[in-house]
């Protein structure tokens, strides 16, 4: 009897320690760098730190026996202080992977840290191909959209219309000059031609002078090189000055549908858009989005859906590797399929570049619209193969030649 009952006492013992030694592990903490209160705001902000925490949440709050944790930081559009908020994160807080990162000035910072450190580094927010070019490195993932595939989807099938000559209003740093150099090449390859450009700082509240430009250049086409509340702005102001009345369009090269709500269908109808993702494409989509509805009030953007599926494939890896040693992790992710409500058979090349399927949208007419947030018709789907950057056409020196 005493021998049973030590037995008994010895596994009761080794369960409790063992429990006990789980909730003593430390927590995984992921951390994301966001604009939590400038002009990405409602493109990446609270919004994805909402779409991180439902990620960790539908993955059961813990991997490796270890509690899952999501940080946020607000960045506020500043590459120094996104710089030292990825440098305190990875340093002193124990953060193993960072997400968003919201644009590109401030993600080139982020990654240089990352980078340094072998940590894993998730782009969902910014757009620079330098991401995946010269910023490349082994831990560094692009997940959502990039300067290239807004170009090739959006300025090709423009150009292929008839729009063959533009004039570009562009944000003057990292993001809005590939973005106009990438739509520049793009064409002018497809036979179309530049007729100038103007450069405007981040954030800008008026326009008027930079479309003035734009409207005396005559092009058919103003290509607008920026995001967020400049590509607001610039919308409405276009059409307070008769731009699009006088028959030149103007072309979002990076808009999400939170700008063409804050815009309005009656000013942005008729508009061309590339998206990585539209809430209301099919039944997975629209199942996300509703839950995501339910905590926000308003639907995912591209970037904020992209946070929720890179997380959960990173957590996945994480279970998957049985470590999250970032070579290990990184591994698992590359070599595994992406396949959710965001992407279809989507993969992370040796670039960091993650290949989906992109997507043409023109913008209802307020009488198509059931209300809002229907906002977009869906003109074609462009496969990641032909929407992004050729491998053989990378300059990441990652990328084997």
């Amino acid at each position: 009897m005493k021998r049973i009952l030590s037995s008994i006492f010895a596994a009761s013992f080794a369960l409790s320690a063992s429990a006990v030694q789980a909730q003593d592990k430390p927590p995984l903490k992921i951390g994301g760098i966001l604009d939590m209160s400038s002009l990405y705001a409602d493109i990446t902000g609270p919004g994805s730190e909402t779409a991180a925490k439902m990620a960790v949440e539908d993955f059961g709050g813990e991997v490796l026996g270890r509690k899952i944790q999501v940080m946020a930081s607000d960045h506020l559009n500043k590459a120094d202080l996104s710089a030292n908020i990825a440098r305190d994160m990875l340093d002193n807080q124990g953060v193993e992977m960072i997400y968003d990162v919201a644009a590109s000035a401030t993600a080139l910072a982020a990654g240089e840290i990352a980078k340094a450190r072998n940590k894993i580094i998730m782009f969902n927010g910014p757009g620079s191909i330098r991401l995946t070019n010269e910023a490349c490195g082994p831990y560094t993932i692009h997940y959502v959209f990039d300067t290239y595939g807004q170009a090739n989807v959006s300025g090709l099938a423009a150009v292929k219309s008839g729009l063959d000559t533009w004039f570009f209003l562009t944000a003057d740093y990292a993001f809005g000059q590939d973005l106009e150099k990438d739509t520049s090449a793009v064409v002018t390859k497809t036979g179309g031609k530049v007729l100038g450009a103007v450069r405007h700082p981040l954030n800008t509240s008026d326009f008027s002078s930079f479309l003035l430009q734009a409207q005396a250049s005559k092009a058919k086409v103003i290509g607008l090189a920026n995001a967020g509340g400049d590509t607001v702005n610039a919308i409405k102001q276009a059409a307070e000055f008769g731009i699009t009345k006088g028959g030149q369009k103007v072309s979002p090269l990076l808009a999400f549908v939170s700008d063409i709500d804050s815009i309005g269908l009656e000013t942005a109808q008729g508009l061309l858009l590339a998206e990585a993702f539209y809430w209301d494409l099919n039944d997975d989509t629209r199942a996300f989005s509703k839950r995501f509805m339910e905590r926000t009030k308003r639907v995912p953007t591209s970037a904020q859906a992209g946070v929720y599926s890179s997380v959960t494939h990173y957590l996945k890896a994480v279970k998957a590797a049985g470590t999250t040693d970032a070579a290990a992790v990184i591994k698992v992710m590359k070599e595994t399929p992406i396949n959710d409500f965001f992407a279809k058979n989507g993969k992370i090349r040796e670039d960091g570049r993650m290949i989906h399927d992109m997507y043409l949208f023109e913008v209802k007419k307020p009488s198509e619209s059931k209300g809002r947030w229907d906002d977009y018709k869906l003109l074609a789907t462009v496969p990641g193969s032909e929407a992004f950057q050729p491998l053989e056409q990378s300059r990441c020196p990652l990328v084997k030649k």
